[in-house]
């Protein structure tokens, strides 16, 4: 015989709660609105906003490529960035033809007696079936991160390694990223100047 859920002393308190509202904490790539910035994201303060541009791609697999991007990093009050891509591909008049890679992660400083040091791991995930964990360093105002370990599903390419190098250079977002991949190493095989348009 079935117990009615009424009579279920293992009923879960939420079954007949009240909707719940919209998520009520505030995240912002913009430094002049939302929750305070943690004091451990201090040095990485010039990285928060809004990034828009172009970029050159290729690997020794596929045809070079011209791409535009747009980059967001924000925060939640919390010791930890949180960082988000979308790419897409353009033809010869700058025109866009469809959507290329997407990423999201995080990127936490790591922390010693509740301070952040100039090291830090990076974990992004891509909708192609590949997470990356990044270690890596803070150098002034530029980053480095190298791949530690990937994971990716069955059905994903075969990625097995990646490197890359951020920068802020005359307020712009620079950056550069090897990939080992397909039975190559470490090859070039993105690089994009962004410029901030929020934040």
């Amino acid at each position: 015989m079935v117990t009615p859920v009424s009579e279920n002393p293992l009923q879960p308190p939420w079954l007949n709660a009240p909707p719940v509202e919209e998520y009520p904490f505030e995240e912002s790539h913009d430094l002049r609105v939302g929750p305070k910035l943690h004091p451990a994201l201090d040095a990485l303060l010039p990285y928060i906003g809004l990034w828009r541009g172009r970029g050159k791609g290729g690997f020794p697999t596929i045809e070079d490529f011209d791409y535009a991007q747009e980059i967001r990093i924000s925060h939640d009050g919390r010791p930890f960035l949180h960082y988000e891509s979308r790419a897409w591909i353009l033809d010869e008049q700058s025109k866009p033809v469809r959507p290329a890679g997407r990423e999201v992660g995080w990127w936490r400083p790591v922390l010693v007696d509740g301070r952040a040091t100039d090291e830090l791991e990076a974990l992004l995930t891509t909708p192609s079936g590949v997470m990356e964990l990044h270690l890596g360093k803070r150098t002034g105002t530029q980053v480095e991160f190298a791949t530690d370990v990937v994971i990716r599903t069955p059905t994903a390419k075969e990625v097995t390694g990646g490197h890359r190098l951020f920068g802020i250079v005359e307020g712009a977002l620079l950056y550069a990223q090897e990939m080992a991949a397909m039975g190559h190493g470490l090859s070039p095989h993105l690089s994009a100047r962004l410029v901030r348009v929020g934040g």
